[in-house]
């Protein structure tokens, strides 16, 4: 059995999450899976029996063959995985996709900022975006209202490749609002989740998301932001990845500005105009 099959069986199995599957795939070293190597790892007698579950569940055959009707499935372990992001803490091990799996491999700005952002943003990256793709820069982003919304419209916009990692499972739509731009990237650029396509959105499983915004970028940008919001945590856990900051100066009476202030105050690269310096994105 393939590790990426093997890893997708035991994802499927009730009472597992990532601390356990990371305990195993830790130890996966072959391509391909039997018996033999299950009973060889070192995991408590429970965990192996889990596992063992999963290698012979005949229900998750007939799971498994939709999954793959509805989307792409890879592994840690394929390598269509993002090299930047299997060096992040806790990375993904199985991911579900829809689209051009290729644009994971390019050159990818995260853009993010508050779900309330004001026009101000939506200005801003109708006037950066289309430089960036003009430097055939991939446009990531969290599809979520407010910023992350305005920089995938604008992508699209312009002709550009944009992702959309999302905090559910790829059957939901969230925010609901936001079904027909979804739709749209599936067809013209990539959706990409950690969860079963049935996983419904629940609010924990968003900072979880942002770890995969940060880890499949070269660089950040923020716009407009609080100073406590889950584009400064996405921000912060690019910083731990050594990755650029790019952040959006506001007035210091707007608290959509403290964010992107205090980011560019701690050393981010403030925006000051519509080309970057995009010599700055290359690692």
């Amino acid at each position: 059995m393939k590790i990426t099959n093997f890893l997708l069986r035991l994802k499927l199995q009730k009472g597992i999450g990532y601390v356990k599957m990371l305990q195993v795939a830790s130890q996966l070293q072959l391509a391909d899976i039997d018996i033999q190597t299950i009973k060889n790892l070192n995991l408590t007698s429970n965990l192996i029996k889990v596992c063992l579950n999963a290698y012979n569940d005949r229900y998750a055959d007939k799971m498994i063959r939709r999954i793959e009707k509805q989307c792409r499935v890879i592994s840690f372990f394929d390598v269509e995985y993002p090299e930047k992001l299997r060096q992040i803490y806790q990375p993904p091990l199985i991911l579900f996709l829809q689209g051009n799996l290729e644009l994971l491999q390019q050159k990818i700005v995260t853009i993010v900022g508050s779900r309330q952002a004001t026009n101000y943003s939506n200005l801003v990256l109708n006037k950066l975006v289309p430089n960036l793709i003009k430097d055939d820069f991939i446009i990531a982003s969290g599809l979520a209202k407010g910023v992350d919304v305005m920089a995938h419209k604008a992508a699209l916009k312009f002709n550009g490749q944009t992702i959309a990692v999302v905090g559910n499972g790829l059957n939901h739509f969230y925010p609901q609002i936001n079904q027909h731009v979804q739709k749209e990237i599936a067809q013209k650029g990539l959706l990409v989740s950690e969860y079963l396509p049935d996983t419904p959105p629940r609010p924990y499983r968003f900072p979880q998301r942002n770890r995969i915004l940060a880890g499949i970028a070269d660089s950040v940008i923020v716009t407009e932001a609080k100073q406590k919001s889950g584009s400064l945590i996405t921000a912060n856990l690019a910083l731990q990845e050594n990755r650029d900051i790019y952040a959006l100066p506001g007035p210091i009476t707007s608290e959509l500005s403290q964010g992107p202030n205090k980011l560019i105050q701690a050393g981010a690269y403030p925006i000051t105009g519509f080309d970057l310096q995009l010599e700055r994105f290359d690692n």
